[in-house]
């Protein structure tokens, strides 16, 4: 909605008439007819299998060349 809008400009509805019957549903995101909900919750809140993967060889590099610019750094200062 529009700020300060009178009524919705995709259906007609108002604070005073409510929902008009033309409003579309469609892009409310609601679950469609043939909703599986055992399907849903097996998708959703089954255990996965998580996959733990380390740090990155490169950042890794990176951090060792950092630490030993500043050990550089402090033995010249």
């Amino acid at each position: 909605m529009p700020p300060r809008a009178k009524a919705c400009p995709e259906c007609g509805a108002d604070e005073k008439t409510g929902w008009s019957e033309e409003a579309a549903v469609s892009t409310l995101g609601l679950p469609e007819e043939h909703f599986d909900y055992n399907e849903f919750v097996e998708r959703e809140f089954s255990p996965r299998q998580s996959i733990v993967r380390g740090i990155r060889w490169y950042y890794w590099l990176a951090a060792i060349i950092l630490v030993l610019v500043l050990l550089g750094l402090l033995r010249f200062h």
